[in-house]
């Protein structure tokens, strides 16, 4: 078990930041959450200290913490109580005269008082108020001038809330807060010998208009650090005013801070187009502090006092005759620890030292030396206070007491590897990989012909799905955290199992044999086809889109299935409508004489179907139709003497001839009272 926390400090009204001793051994620690309204959390944290946040404004919580490694965690530690602070008030302020500024908020709950400080932009002055109201009148300004105003509430503890600043430029008409969109005012004079109603129209070479009838009206929308060329036109008498007018400036970018031995810090951005200053904020940012400043330049750099051992929030406003530009990025950076003081040393045996001092801000961990002139023994230790053991006695130590501050940057994650792909079907695929990073998200990409496919998760797999069946995708792997973005995994290649043609017909060319024919498909290399039944079987194997199969068996049900194989071996097992075999041609064919020169043709026939007979002669056919069922008709006023070709075939279910019955030849003569053939 660990000791317990032994700091806990708000660092805004929804933050908690809380120090705690390392434990050996440990990889990471859980902070464990609660409150009296049944509020339960867990939160994993790498160092100390660690910031809980999203959390409710002015409640009381309860924080215990555990040491984690790979074999579990321990038990929690005993609960430490703390109360974020309140939170900021919602500041809203207008200009009822050239002189003064309303700022007014909504009340926050559990406030008793609340603060607010003025300051005049490119002024180093400003004013405190305290007030148990929500509103204030500031009377005394200057007219045309901006102001940073900041707001803090006050709990009965006496502790400051979390502050809210916010900008107003100050004129006898209100102004709302900057916004990043805002609208050009133009205006021109009017022409007094002009009599009667006139309309204005006024245009930007960025294609914004607007119409009036008076000596203004403004375009919108404009965004920062454009330039607008305008023409007005009155619409009674030719005329045109053309200027370049500016919006508002961007705000500047690339913010960075240099801090120097002697205190002082230096914040340092980018010149942006078309800004005649610039205004710095800077607030000191631990734990809720409201303290700051403001430098007014027209230069790219700020120099103010920056104490060892807090953070700083800065940001920058660029202004031009416009206005002011929108709120840009705001960057914190933390000066260097302060140095222990308060050092004293005592003697606990003939060989140790205690040492102890006052803690630091700022600082991390202490490192304590203790030397002579034949060795230097150290201490590191994240308390005040060390012990120096087995020290030569009578002998004299020079003991230095120095903090160390410890900036943890993560490097980027590492690249995934060992990927297993198992394609689950035609259209998805299961990506699993060797997932070595302590806490990233992993993105799976596969790049194909017909665009990239992706899927994320957190763990070490994830399906990717809408695959195209019979293609190739390059696939590969890339972890994401909060300190960047891995190189891409080795890529893996995966083919899909190859289409099933979307059409297959079944054409009979002779009693035992068929022609199955179908469509060309994608990623398919080879077919493998089979008619199954349970008197035989067919199959085929082919590189061509039809195959001829024999050993069909007349007056059969056929199931047909196919696999459709790739080139590399993938195959797709297809099915289709099943296809029935015609009837069997009849055999033993025989015609007979008849009275009144009438031919019977008989045959043998199995099954029961309806037959017809063709007979074709030199000079002459005839045709008959039997009924369902019999095996035999006639055929009447036959020409004797002839030959004549004769088909029976059966017919199918729709009336149709099955057309490759064998045709047989017969001569028709006189023989008494039979014909013989």
């Amino acid at each position: 078990m660990m000791d317990p926390i032994q700091t806990v400090q708000p660092k805004d009204s929804r933050t908690l930041t809380a120090e705690f001793l390392l434990q050996t051994g440990a990889t990471n620690y859980i902070i464990r959450v609660q409150n009296t309204n049944g509020f339960f959390r867990e939160d994993t944290v790498s160092s100390s200290p660690a910031e809980i946040k999203s959390l409710t404004p002015y409640t009381e919580y309860m924080l215990s913490i555990m040491a984690v490694n790979s074999g579990g965690h321990s038990q929690p530690t005993l609960p430490v109580t703390a109360r974020t602070v309140l939170p900021p008030p919602q500041i809203s302020t207008s200009s009822p005269s050239n002189d003064s500024i309303i700022v007014s908020w909504a009340p926050v709950p559990h406030a008793v008082q609340y603060s607010l400080s003025i300051n005049k932009f490119g002024s180093n002055t400003s004013m405190t108020f305290n007030t148990s109201n929500t509103n204030l009148t500031i009377s005394g300004l200057d007219a045309g001038s901006l102001y940073v105003i900041s707001g803090f509430a006050w709990d009965m503890e006496g502790r400051k809330g979390e502050s809210h600043t916010t900008a107003d430029r100050h004129t006898i008409a209100p102004v709302n807060e900057i916004n990043a969109v805002a609208g050009l005012s133009v205006s021109w004079k009017l022409n007094q010998e002009v009599y009667g109603s006139i309309q204005y129209s006024v245009m930007s070479n960025q294609n914004l208009t607007c119409n009036a009838t008076s000596s203004s009206c403004t375009l919108s929308p404009v965004n920062c650090g454009e330039v607008h060329i305008i023409q007005v036109t009155a619409s009674n008498k030719a005329g045109e005013i053309s200027a370049p007018v500016l919006s508002v400036p961007c705000p500047p970018e690339s913010l960075a801070v240099v801090e120097s031995t002697d205190g002082n810090c230096t914040l340092t951005w980018n010149t942006v187009p078309y800004a005649d200053s610039y205004l710095a904020i800077i607030k000191r940012g631990n734990f809720g502090d409201s303290g700051g400043e403001t430098c007014n330049t027209t230069s790219s750099s700020c120099t103010f006092y920056c104490q060892c051992g807090y953070t700083y929030l800065m940001s920058v406003l660029a202004f031009n005759q416009a206005g002011s530009s929108p709120q840009g990025k705001t960057v914190n950076y933390t000066t260097l620890p302060c140095c222990p003081e308060g050092v004293s040393v005592s003697v606990v045996s003939t060989d140790t030292l205690e040492i102890t001092w006052t803690a630091s801000r700022g600082a991390d961990l202490y490192e304590t030396r203790a030397a002579d002139s034949s060795e230097v023994i150290r201490c590191n230790d994240t308390a005040p206070v060390c012990a120096l053991s087995d020290l030569d006695c009578d002998s004299p130590y020079s003991v230095v007491s120095t903090f160390k501050s410890f900036v943890s940057h993560p490097s980027a994650p590492c690249m995934p590897t060992s990927l297993v792909l198992n394609l689950r079907n035609s259209t998805s695929v299961s990506v699993s990989w060797a997932a070595n990073n302590r806490a990233a998200l992993y993105t799976v990409s596969a790049r194909g012909d017909d665009g990239m496919r992706t899927c994320t998760s957190p763990g070490n797999s994830c399906v990717i799905t809408g695959l195209l069946c019979g293609s190739t995708y390059e696939i590969s792997v890339i972890a994401n955290n909060t300190a960047g973005q891995s190189l891409p995994s080795y890529s893996d290649l995966l083919e899909t199992e190859p289409c099933c043609p979307v059409n297959l017909t079944v054409d009979q060319v002779t009693q035992a044999v068929t022609n199955v024919s179908w469509s060309i498909t994608r990623g398919a290399r080879s077919f493998i086809t089979s008619l199954t039944s349970p008197r035989g079987n067919a199959r085929c194997h082919t590189r061509d889109s039809s195959c001829l199969m024999g050993c069909i068996t007349c007056g059969t049900n056929y199931t047909i299935a196919m696999e459709a194989i790739s080139l590399s071996g993938r195959r797709s097992n297809c099915t289709y409508q099943g296809f029935s075999s015609s009837a069997c041609c009849p055999s033993g064919v025989r015609l007979y004489r008849m009275a009144g020169n009438s031919l019977r043709v008989y045959w043998r026939s199995s099954g029961s179907h309806s037959y017809t007979v063709e007979m074709v002669g030199s000079s002459k056919n005839y045709t008959c139709t039997a009924a369902h069922g019999d095996n035999s008709c006639d055929v009447g006023n036959v020409q004797c003497g002839d030959v004549y070709h004769v088909v029976v075939a059966p017919l199918t279910p729709e009336g149709k001839k099955v057309l490759f019955c064998p045709r047989r030849l017969y001569s028709v003569i006189y023989r008494g009272k039979r014909s013989v053939d």
